[in-house]
């Protein structure tokens, strides 16, 4: 249905700023109604919600311990999703993973069991 790469992980100093970035790659024909989101699983622990967005961008939620640190934007043309971190904390350390399900409704959703397309990963790692 739909491909996800995701990019923008590396090494950071606890404070610091990254972006990560989710490339969706779709067949020709499938309208483009993707609720999209981040997850993220660090070592030893569940994969846990970190950011979703509707496919118009109108309706964005967040995991709390990021709220006001993290950012989930999409590209004009939708295909690309975003999460802009800023004063990172060494607990942000994990796999970075991008998730996304098609809706034909404008919807987010933070449930692991609803998205069906993931991508490989991103390790994002934050030193103290």
């Amino acid at each position: 249905q739909v491909q996800l790469v995701e990019s923008g992980g590396g090494l950071v100093q606890a404070g610091g700023s990254l972006r990560l970035s989710c490339v969706a790659s779709m067949r020709s024909g499938v309208v483009n109604r993707w609720t999209m989101a981040w997850f993220r699983q660090a070592q030893g622990k569940e994969r846990e919600f970190v950011a979703t967005m509707s496919w118009n961008g109108q309706n964005v939620d967040y995991t709390d311990s990021v709220k006001g640190r993290f950012t989930i934007t999409r590209g004009d043309d939708k295909n690309t999703v975003y999460l802009q971190m800023v004063s990172l904390k060494p607990e942000d350390t994990a796999v970075y993973y991008c998730a996304a399900v098609w809706r034909p409704y404008n919807s987010v959703s933070k449930a692991i069991s609803d998205y069906d397309n993931w991508g490989q990963g991103t390790l994002v790692t934050v030193s103290s």
